[in-house]
């Protein structure tokens, strides 16, 4: 068993990562134990991912809010609290919170055989949003 106790620092989301204000609770990262990371990701109003994949897929669990998630092509999807959202392997897509409420997920993704968790891409524009 391996316990770590809280005290980490929230985050704020980098701008290459994210349109508007997104913080970031890291729960853990993978290592030599486990390939799976994951994180408490809380978006204010209106603020979303860029497009980016993930090598081997992500698993969303939405805890509070109102957000929308989309994949490359398609349209924005609502998700509530205890959706669970998987997106396959090298899926472009993006996720973030509706205009007008906050959002939060935890995100589950695992890292491929070269430690590599996310490819980022452009950031999603205001037509790709819905706005």
């Amino acid at each position: 068993m391996k316990f770590t106790q809280s005290g980490g620092e929230t985050a704020v989301g980098p701008a290459d990562w994210f349109t508007g204000t997104v913080y970031i609770d890291g729960i853990r990262d993978p290592d030599e134990q486990s390939a799976v990371g994951c994180a408490h990701v809380r978006f204010t109003p209106g603020a979303r991912t860029a497009w980016h994949s993930h090598p081997k897929g992500q698993t969303l669990y939405v805890t509070d809010g109102i957000g929308y998630v989309a994949r490359r092509g398609g349209d924005p999807q609502e998700i509530r609290p205890g959706d669970v959202v998987y997106i396959e392997p090298d899926e472009e897509h993006w996720h973030g919170a509706t205009s007008d409420r906050f959002m939060a997920h935890v995100a589950i993704q695992e890292a491929d055989d070269r430690g590599q968790v996310v490819t980022w891409l452009d950031h999603v524009t205001d037509a790709e949003y819905g706005v």
